[in-house]
């Protein structure tokens, strides 16, 4: 049987450095039906002319130049050119594992439309890994050995951008690159949350994903955490948030503040709670602040949590499971 064709969408600027091995990977890959869209968006180094050079070896590797400017207007010029069954990004400067491909598209064609293929991955640089990136990595992994990616999708972005793979009717069902959002890769995978894509659990390393100083998510504005922050909240009062529940904000730390000031902003009443007693009592943003157990008085309320510390989170999760409130569904971790 024809192995059905993969577009890889690869936007790339000022990566001279690293192209060689992104690109490297890919001519290395076991599945041998691709096509590579690799975008420049305005280099300024040798990167277009490398892409060039590889092209010319290669007809499965098509360069060109960007229709706009940044990254989103990248992804739409590549994916406008793609004549793949199945879409797939990567970054252009990580690497990909020899079966990558193969994994994925086995899966897709396995599971059907409606399901979304996802990998497991690993971080390296030359000067080590942070201790934050090693827990993202670790969380992030344990997610996807299982598929229950969404089910802490207000947290951080759960489906890594450069390691994904979907069918393009499941694509344009869920807007492609139309939207004009920051983080892109986030906004895309809360549409494919709200869409109802199914992840298909993967137990393989399948990306490198790189870390390095003058990485885009380093440096860009917009991969600020405001920006996160508020694409969290857009999607949470558009597809989780129930009007007719009351709504609590859990925790008073620079976040809490930030969801208070958005949600006063848009006219929506909620109580807000914390466990620190130099706070409870007192009015923050005209607000009065209660200690957390006023959510025992509430009848079937929603909750946001702001609180990123990893054991109180575990005290907070034993008190919801007290009073039989459930994740995803009572109360959201945002951090």
């Amino acid at each position: 049987m024809q192995q059905p064709l993969i577009s890889v969408l690869i936007p790339f600027k000022n990566t001279e450095a690293f192209l060689n091995q992104c690109l490297d990977s890919i001519l290395e890959q076991e599945y041998k039906n691709w096509e590579v869209l690799a975008i420049n968006d305005k280099s300024s180094d040798g990167s277009r002319n490398l892409v060039n050079s590889y092209a010319k070896n290669d007809l499965r590797i098509q360069l060109f130049d960007n229709e706009g400017d940044g990254i989103i207007e990248a992804m739409r010029t590549a994916y406008k050119h793609s004549k793949g069954q199945f879409i797939t990004r990567m970054d252009s400067d990580d690497i990909m594992a020899a079966e990558k491909l193969k994994i994925m598209a086995e899966s897709l064609l396995k599971s059907g439309k409606g399901h979304l293929a996802v990998g497991q991955v690993r971080y390296f640089s030359h000067r080590g890994i942070s201790n934050g990136y090693a827990r993202y990595e670790k969380w992030l992994n344990h997610l996807t050995e299982t598929g229950n990616n969404y089910s802490e999708i207000y947290k951080e972005c759960v489906i890594p951008s450069p390691c994904w793979m979907v069918f393009k009717d499941d694509l344009d069902r869920c807007g492609g690159f139309k939207p004009n959002l920051y983080p892109e890769d986030y906004d895309l995978t809360f549409r494919f949350y709200e869409n109802g894509l199914k992840c298909i659990p993967c137990n393989k390393i399948l990306h490198l994903w790189r870390d390095y100083d003058t990485r885009t998510s380093r440096t860009s504005e917009h991969y600020a955490q405001n920006y996160f922050l508020g694409i969290k909240l857009r999607y949470f009062l558009k597809l989780n948030y129930n009007p007719s529940r009351p709504l609590t904000v859990w925790g008073a730390g620079a976040k809490g503040k930030e969801i208070v000031k958005a949600l006063q902003e848009q006219n929506i009443d909620f109580y807000w709670v914390c466990d620190n007693p130099r706070k409870i009592g007192k009015h923050i943003y005209d607000k009065e602040m209660f200690h957390f157990s006023k959510l025992k008085e509430l009848s079937n309320a929603q909750s946001i949590i702001s609180v990123a510390n990893a054991d109180a989170q575990v005290h907070i999760k034993k008190f919801f499971s007290g009073i039989n409130h459930k994740p995803m569904k009572d109360y959201f971790f945002f951090c």
